[in-house]
């Protein structure tokens, strides 16, 4: 059974403009929902209107491969932890990278695109090229990503003399190989195409090897920008209408998402894609931490929260790694109930992944109303009594302000150490994911809570409801 290439067409149509819906609904919490549900529709849909096409064939070995995709993707998301997702979400973008590479040299190997003259040739020629280019740095960067946010390769830049000339080099001996395969005859190019494929690999590994673990973020969602381009870029070779422009949405999307995510780290975004070095730091000698870190126990810490007023939540990775966003709704809807103000502060970059606390406090059902961003909050924060910080570290950092010779100087921070009173709940001392010790563990109104923050929020519970 086909479809008229006219009915694919308006399916095509359709299922682009969910698509467009569904980033649309993506952009604010109420909306998210509806926003995965109408991307969901729009992929049925263009999947069933690219397998009823005219002229596909092995319809038994395409719904074979689909249903056991789909198996095997409904056991990842069933088993995968939400601390686990940003690890997911890169070892997902290679697999688009894969994608690409593979399109494009099966679309050269085909007999029928060498059937092509002319300035058809040379255009295909020149969309197999690109294609394969961004697929293997989007497949190899993707990969290192996964090993940085898995913790199997350091987060610490990998940097030397030379590293930015290296890499134009090496833009260069790509470019020269587009040449010389555009001017081939026949197949007689795949030397070439090969050559460049394991140099756009390691330019891969490269940029992301060099970027530190402070940009992270950043990386995921630009690697997200590679693959809707690879993507696109595979939809030219096959002559899919649809794919380039879903490959077009979700790479303008993911760029634009990566500048306002630079933009909100101070950083400059082609610094950060280029590996440009990831801190802005001077290189200097950095600030001497003054002052001592001191501990409170769990009773004083309830003790204290008793007697605020408003109390403002900092959620970080470490409250992800303990699953307390749970215990933490629980306890805000003790303290609410008691008349006291409590919000909760979201840094845009908090996490491993965009949006990443804005999705493990959803996920506990918490009100979106009382979650605010950092430039939302800071301005209250000297009218604060107390503020909890539960597993964040960089973003509290006020060696972003103060410290011109660290990595993360210039980085907009929550403003924690303004509040009266600051409880940081953490495990240990260790320091954040750039590598920067905190000196607000340090300030005179600062105490710390060690623990589990999970078991602590609930110990808390415990002396609340005493």
């Amino acid at each position: 059974m086909f479809i008229a290439k006219e009915i694919q067409t308006a399916a095509y149509l359709f299922a682009s403009i969910l698509f467009i819906l569904s980033l649309g609904g993506l952009s604010s919490q109420e909306s998210a929902k509806r926003g995965v549900f109408y991307g969901i529709i729009g992929m049925i849909v263009a999947i069933i209107a690219t397998v009823l096409g005219q002229g596909v064939a092995g319809h038994v070995y395409i719904i074979s491969a689909i249903a056991v995709a789909s198996v095997i993707g409904l056991l990842l998301a069933r088993k995968v932890e939400m601390t686990s997702m940003p690890q997911l979400v890169a070892i997902l973008h290679s697999f688009v990278g894969l994608a690409a590479v593979l399109v494009g040299f099966g679309s050269y190997l085909d007999p029928k695109s060498h059937e092509l003259t002319g300035a058809a040739h040379s255009i295909h020629l020149v969309e197999v090229f690109v294609g394969i280019f961004i697929g293997a740095i989007t497949f190899t960067g993707s990969i290192i990503a996964w090993g940085k946010l898995d913790g199997k390769v350091p987060s610490k830049p990998w940097a030397f003399k030379g590293l930015q000339t290296m890499n134009l080099v090496l833009l260069a001996a790509c470019t020269v190989l587009g040449v010389l395969f555009c001017n081939a005859e026949g197949t007689g190019g795949m030397l070439f195409l090969l050559i460049m494929t394991a140099i756009a690999s390691f330019i891969g590994v490269v940029l992301v090897m060099a970027i530190g673990g402070g940009d992270m973020p950043v990386v995921v969602s630009m690697l997200n920008s590679y693959s809707g381009w690879a993507a696109s870029a595979a939809g030219f070779m096959l002559g899919n209408d649809l794919l380039i422009v879903t490959g077009a949405l979700v790479g303008s999307s993911g760029a634009i998402l990566s500048m306002h995510m630079c933009h909100a780290m101070n950083r400059s975004f082609f610094s950060v894609i280029f590996a440009n070095g990831s801190g802005n730091g001077s290189g200097g000698e950095k600030k001497a931490i003054e002052g001592e870190v001191t501990a409170l126990n769990h009773e004083e810490v309830a003790a204290l929260l008793k007697e605020a007023k408003s109390v403002v939540i900092v959620p970080g990775y470490g409250m992800a790694v303990a699953k307390a966003q749970y215990p933490i709704y629980d306890m805000v809807q003790t303290l609410r109930k008691e008349g006291k103000n409590v919000r909760f502060a979201i840094h845009p970059v908090a996490g491993r992944l965009p949006g990443h606390m804005n999705v493990l406090l959803a996920e506990a059902n918490v009100p979106y109303d009382i979650v605010l961003e950092m430039d939302e909050i800071n301005d209250d924060m000297p009218d604060t009594d107390v503020v909890m910080v539960i597993g964040a570290n960089d973003v509290v950092n006020p060696s972003a302000q103060d410290d011109p010779a660290s990595s993360i100087y210039g980085m907009p921070v929550i403003e924690a150490w303004k509040a009266e009173k600051v409880i940081i709940m953490k495990r240990s001392m260790s320091a954040g994911y750039s590598g920067e010790d905190n000196p607000l563990f340090y300030k005179p109104n600062s105490e710390m809570l060690y623990g589990d923050a999970k078991a602590s929020v609930e110990k808390l519970m415990s002396f609340l409801k005493a």
